[in-house]
C-alpha cells in the first residue's frame, strides 16, 4: 500500500483557517517528502529527504529545523515505489495535460518529482497573514511573484482527481526549489529541455483533520463559489 497523508483541507484555507494545527515533528512521522505552508499562511514549504525548507514572501528560503513549528495544511508521503521518468521539451502545460493523459492520472492521486536545468521558472509565495485572517482568495490577489532563468533545481508535488478538488487542489499542485536552496515557491510556469525524476501513484489517501481547532470546527465554506475560488487562488483558472 502506498499512502498520501494530507493534513487540513484546501477548503479550510479558502475560509481563512491559516493557524497551524500540526507540528513539523508530527507531520514528518507520516512522510519524508512533500509540500505545505506554515502558520499564518507563511510561505511555501518544500520537504525533501526529511529536510524542511520555507520560501517566504521576501524571496528568502529558510531551512527549518524547529520541529515544533506548526502548519495548517500539508501533504507528505514516504517514497516507496517510484517509477523512473524522463521528459523532454517539458513545460507546465505538458505536465498538466499530456502527462496526466499519458499516465492515466485523472482518477488517482500521484506524486511527481523532476530535476534538471530549467530555461525559466516562475513562482509565487504566500505572504504571512495576521489575525483576523482574510480568505485565501483575498491573499491570492497580492502574492509576490519571482522568476529565474537557467536555474537547476527540483519540481515536486501532487496530482489529485477533480472529484477531490475541495480538500486539495485538483490536478497538479507543484512547488520548486533550486539546488542551492536559494530560490523556491509555488510553481506557476516553467520550461526545460529535459527533466529526469520519478512518478508515484497512491492507492490510499489518509486525510487528517484538526478536530481540536475551534476555528476549523466553526468555520463555514461557500460551496457555490469554492471551486472557482480555489482555481483562482492556485493560479489555475482559465
Amino acid at each position: 500500500m502506498t499512502t498520501l497523508y494530507e493534513h487540513g483541507t484546501l477548503a479550510a484555507l479558502m475560509a481563512g483557517n491559516f493557524a497551524g494545527t500540526i507540528t513539523v515533528g508530527d507531520l514528518l512521522k507520516h512522510g519524508s517528502t512533500g509540500i505545505g505552508t506554515f502558520d499564518g499562511l507563511d510561505g511555501e514549504v518544500v520537504i525533501l529527504d526529511n529536510e524542511v525548507y520555507q520560501a517566504v514572501a521576501s524571496g528568502r528560503v529558510n531551512h527549518i529545523t524547529d520541529l515544533d513549528a506548526t502548519m495548517p495544511f500539508a501533504a507528505v508521503h514516504f517514497p516507496k515505489d517510484p517509477q523512473p521518468l524522463t521528459l523532454k521539451d517539458v513545460n507546465f502545460t505538458r505536465v498538466n495535460h499530456d502527462l496526466v493523459a499519458a499516465r492515466q492520472l485523472d482518477n488517482v492521486f500521484a506524486f511527481l518529482q523532476l530535476h534538471g536545468t530549467f530555461m525559466r521558472v516562475r513562482i509565487r509565495i504566500a505572504p504571512k497573514q495576521q489575525r483576523p485572517y482574510p480568505t485565501l482568495l483575498a491573499v491570492a490577489q497580492h502574492q509576490p511573484e519571482f522568476s529565474a532563468i537557467d536555474i537547476t533545481g527540483t519540481i515536486l508535488g501532487y496530482c489529485a482527481p477533480a472529484i477531490f478538488g475541495t480538500i486539495t487542489a485538483a490536478g497538479w499542485h507543484l512547488h520548486f526549489i533550486s539546488d542551492n536552496r536559494q530560490f523556491a515557491g509555488h510553481l506557476l510556469d516553467f520550461a526545460a529541455p529535459q527533466l529526469t525524476g520519478s512518478l508515484e501513484v497512491f492507492d490510499s489517501l489518509e486525510q487528517h483533520l484538526p478536530i481540536e481547532n475551534h476555528a476549523f470546527r466553526e468555520s463555514t465554506v461557500d460551496m457555490r463559489t469554492l471551486r472557482e475560488g480555489i482555481a483562482r487562488s492556485e493560479g489555475s483558472a482559465e
